[in-house]
């Protein structure tokens, strides 16, 4: 297990908020927690600095292109990048240095999986510079894979069967606990330990880590099979729940 640096982009800054505000529908309903003054290429050159390997930067929106070239040209191949990513501009990312694309609404469209799409990104890009973004909400007690920054529900359950499938087309899995995402409230329990027991390639979680000991706990429940990224509550982006250089020693003792 290891921790997994992230920028994320909203309007051309950095930015961490919280992820169930963002509404195209209602733009006054966007709740920010974190507004950085210093570029993208700063914390990539950070991440870069301490080896923190795969990260993603993910694209929140329009107008992010430019901040998210700043980023990945600081350290090609040292990003996934995701947001908006279709089979016409993938290629683009990846010449430009990024290390794979992360997909989600252009294959998770209108509540269903489109196979035709997928099967088209994984021979563009390949299996192995593909990753599936299945970031989920919950509702009646399972958690379904949502799209349109986390507003549209899919009739995708998060499932054994559902990750065997969709693992067939991807080299990870980057899902985010949406309702908690941004929230520092703790992370789904529930999600991690159904994540840890079935998923069958690499995966990364995010949402509602507060402390180390969040860290600790996605070891745990996920059976050391899951890394883990942190935004909200990382100091280096204005949180005071967990300290940069707590996570760039836990991956040193992690071997990572």
């Amino acid at each position: 297990m290891k921790f997994r640096p992230c920028i994320d982009l909203h309007q051309g800054k950095v930015k961490q908020i919280v992820g169930s505000s963002l509404n195209d529908q209602d733009p006054g309903s966007l709740k920010e927690n974190f507004i950085s003054e210093r570029p993208p290429s700063y914390y990539a050159e950070l991440f870069k600095r301490d080896r923190l390997t795969g990260g993603h930067v993910i694209m929140l929106g329009p107008e992010n292109k430019d901040a998210a070239l700043d980023a990945i040209h600081t350290w090609p191949g040292g990003f996934q990048i995701g947001g908006g990513i279709t089979a016409e501009n993938a290629a683009f990312w990846l010449d430009h240095g990024a290390k794979a694309v992360i997909v989600t609404s252009y294959v998770f469209k209108d509540g269903i999986v489109h196979q035709n799409r997928l099967e088209t990104l994984v021979r563009l890009v390949g299996k192995e510079r593909l990753v599936l973004d299945l970031s989920c909400r919950r509702r009646n007690g399972d958690y379904y894979i949502v799209t349109d920054r986390w507003q549209r529900f899919t009739k995708t359950k998060i499932s054994p069967q559902t990750l065997d499938r969709l693992a067939r087309s991807a080299s990870e899995f980057l899902i985010h606990a949406a309702d908690v995402e941004g929230k520092c409230l703790g992370i789904e329990e529930d999600l991690v330990e159904l994540l840890g027991r079935t998923t069958p390639i690499p995966t990364t979680y995010a949402g509602g880590a507060r402390s180390l000991r969040d860290v600790y706990l996605v070891k745990e429940l996920g059976r050391d099979r899951l890394d883990i990224t942190i935004g909200s509550a990382l100091d280096i982006f204005g949180g005071n729940g967990v300290k940069y250089e707590e996570l760039v020693a836990f991956n040193r003792r992690e071997g990572a």
